[in-house]
């Protein structure tokens, strides 16, 4: 079984909102609704494990109501951070999960094709993430002052779906609490355990709606989906 967690218990803040932006309307629907039909539409996933604030699981519940086509789902409440958040997800896996996808809620416009691709890769490989080559030139920076200007053709962003086989993201999680470390990502948790993480290649369509003039774009991209 391949399950996919949606941590969605952030806020409007740089949104400008005043909720959870994951609820604001995109083309007539919520962007978390956008972002779990592309999954449910997804052939590999089996299970959607949503990941609410805990004041917002009764709203996100009656939105989910009206969604008939959706995989089967549960929705569970975060917590202070993204990381306990997807922990806490963890927990509310199905037994019999083998693959754990997690993706940002706030990323609508991911491919089918790149889930596919990334649990493809997971099967073969254990842990892979999508991500795009990066085209700035990026600057290492301390106390105001460059250090170090890295090869660009070494450089990508990275993206999500992020998948893991279980019992690798689960053994992250489980050290990086009891070392009491914060990740940026699921991916920075498994890579110090020592485990390769591989890349698959994704497109630019896929960003994270943050500001206003994200919505704005993924308006735009759905007009010529």
């Amino acid at each position: 079984m391949v399950a996919a967690m949606f941590p969605a218990a952030g806020s409007g803040r740089r949104m400008g909102a005043k909720k959870n932006k994951v609820l604001l309307s995109l083309d007539g629907k919520p962007i978390l609704v956008h972002t779990l039909r592309k999954f449910s539409n997804s052939p590999s996933v089996d299970f959607l494990v949503v990941i609410a604030g805990e004041n917002e699981i009764d709203e996100v519940g009656r939105i989910l109501e009206d969604e008939a086509d959706l995989k089967p789902y549960k929705i569970v409440a975060g917590g202070s951070e993204r990381q306990y958040s997807v922990e806490n997800g963890l927990k509310a896996l199905p037994d019999d999960a083998e693959i754990v996808l997690v993706h940002d809620a706030a990323r609508p416009l991911v491919a089918v094709d790149t889930i596919e691709k990334v649990i493809s890769a997971v099967r073969e490989k254990g842990a892979a993430i999508a991500a795009v080559p990066e085209k700035n030139t990026v600057k290492v920076v301390e106390n105001g002052i460059i250090v170090d200007t890295p090869k660009r053709e070494k450089l990508y962003a990275a993206q999500t779906p992020q998948g893991f086989k279980r019992d690798v993201l689960l053994n992250a999680y489980e050290k990086a609490r009891k070392d009491g470390f914060l990740g940026t990502d699921d991916s920075s948790l498994v890579e110090r355990m020592g485990f390769s993480v591989h890349i698959v290649i994704d497109d630019d369509k896929n960003i994270k709606l943050t500001t206003p003039s994200d919505l704005k774009m993924a308006e735009a991209y759905l007009g010529h989906l």
